[in-house]
């Protein structure tokens, strides 16, 4: 398939310091895809959570920053989001309509909040999405963990009804 445009998702240094589900494994794979888009000239989109004043995520602060081993080029846009849809009130939709984007590659965290009202919203908006498997992440929780939470929500709830789930290599 032809992507028009990759998105990272939250992949802010406090949430990636914590020690998200299959943390080595996300990072290295969201690299490739990283890597691999900008060979192909794909554009690079990024999402940051602003959890406002005090919060591990305050914009601005070290936690709130893009992680280091999938910093962003000068180029790429970077939108700031203060709800879970990294498509309400940030611009990100009319972006990814400018540049004509309409299959686009999906990854981040936290895979059952952000990932997942991204996704859905993405695909409400006619957007042909992708997630390659291994670059979405999430935390244990009461419930459940997060290679449960991530497996069920790539498995179960994205799969083949809001998204296309395919290998890395398949991606890249």
């Amino acid at each position: 398939m032809k992507y028009d445009a990759l998105i990272i998702v939250d992949m802010q240094t406090a949430l990636v310091e914590a020690g998200p589900y299959n943390r080595e494994v996300v990072i290295e794979n969201i690299k490739a895809v990283l890597n691999s888009c900008r060979n192909s000239l794909i554009p690079v989109i990024y999402i940051q959570h602003d959890g406002g004043q005090g919060d591990e995520l305050e914009h601005g602060s070290i936690g709130w920053t893009i992680y280091s081993d999938i910093s962003p080029m000068a180029d790429e846009k970077i939108f700031d989001k203060q709800y879970n849809s990294a498509f309400r009130k940030t611009g990100l939709h009319s972006y990814l309509q400018e540049i004509g984007a309409k299959n686009i590659i999906l990854c981040g965290m936290q895979t059952e909040y952000c990932l997942d009202a991204t996704c859905k919203v993405a695909f409400e908006y006619g957007y042909n999405v992708t997630i390659p498997r291994s670059t979405t992440t999430t935390f244990d929780n009461n419930f459940a963990s997060g290679k449960d939470l991530t497996e069920y929500y790539e498995n179960q709830i994205w799969k083949n009804r809001y998204a296309q789930i395919i290998s890395i290599e398949q991606v890249v």
